[in-house]
């Protein structure tokens, strides 16, 4: 059994305005990023040209991971063609292409000297590909420079397009990275492009072709705690290895506000359930988690 009571369905997104404007809790604060890493990281970046996904999508822990040398690439552009309610990316459609961003991206992982690659991507649903040939080509580039590092990816749903699913995964990434996000019930607010049963598939596929298959969701948008049960059951049943869950935070006033501030305590459950009771073999559960933080640590 839960431990965690259902919350009352007072909670909606149409009236938690005023929640999103309330001050944060003491354990959503964090330190201003910089320091020499800091620095270094994003001089690095701007001369290459380069996208991070922890610039773009405002992540809380940017000064934390670029302070220990580690950041998450941002590959095909720093325009979405999706306009999900909770995402700072800005939305529109480019046809523009860096055919050098895997040599690019693979030379700045080699210069940071990581062991550990997080990359991640926008949509480019108007390519004829989605964007899943510069996938492949920036996955083998990475570890041809790089043949000790292990690579993570983050991947959009393609979809549903399995021949662009299987471009991405002949390239053998270490790990396959695709997030659900929210419940079932709030696609259509959070993620209206998306499809909850298309991520699951994603999931599915890439596991049953032998990877290595992670997750994660954010909460405190307008989902009902039974409903993260039932998703982490659903993700679990599809044989998912990790996931993380962390709490959503809202970018700007054009988007989704916050519905609540999730405990810690709340988020310690649902680690347990997922470990204890359903078996996955990591789950990263805090307010601060983010898709990639620790991602090393998690593998």
């Amino acid at each position: 059994m839960h431990k965690i009571d259902l919350l009352p369905d007072i909670q909606t997104l149409s009236n938690s305005v005023e929640l999103s404007v309330l001050r944060r809790p003491e354990w959503l604060k964090v330190r201003a990023p910089g320091g020499e890493s800091y620095t270094h990281i994003k001089s690095m970046m701007r001369s290459k040209k380069l996208h991070t996904v922890c610039e773009e999508a405002h992540c809380p822990n940017i000064g934390e991971c670029w302070h220990h040398g580690t950041a998450t690439f941002m590959i095909l552009g720093d325009t979405c063609t999706r306009s999900c309610g909770f995402c700072a990316i800005k939305t529109g459609k480019s046809e523009i292409i860096n055919e050098d961003e895997p040599f690019e991206v693979a030379d700045a992982i080699h210069q940071m000297g990581i062991s550990h690659a997080v990359i991640t991507s926008v949509n480019r649903d108007q390519l004829w590909d989605q964007g899943s040939t510069i996938w492949a080509r920036t996955i083998i580039e990475v570890k041809k420079l790089n043949p000790n590092v292990r690579v993570e990816i983050l991947i959009p749903d393609f979809k549903g397009d399995i021949e662009c699913l299987q471009r991405v995964l002949d390239a053998k990434p270490d790990v396959l990275n695709h997030n659900i996000e929210t419940v079932p019930r709030l696609y259509k607010t959070v993620r209206p492009q998306a499809k909850y049963d298309r991520s699951l598939f994603v999931l599915e596929y890439s596991k049953n072709a032998g990877f290595l298959t992670k997750t994660g969701i954010m909460v405190g948008i307008g989902e009902k705690t039974e409903e993260v049960f039932d998703v982490m059951k659903d993700i679990r049943e599809r044989n998912v290895d990790i996931m993380t869950i962390g709490q959503y935070l809202q970018p700007s006033k054009e988007h989704l506000p916050v519905d609540r501030f999730v405990t810690p305590d709340e988020f310690a459950e649902y680690k347990r359930y997922g470990i204890v009771d359903l078996g996955f073999r990591h789950v990263e559960s805090g307010p601060l988690v983010r898709s990639s933080y620790r991602a090393d640590k998690q593998v």
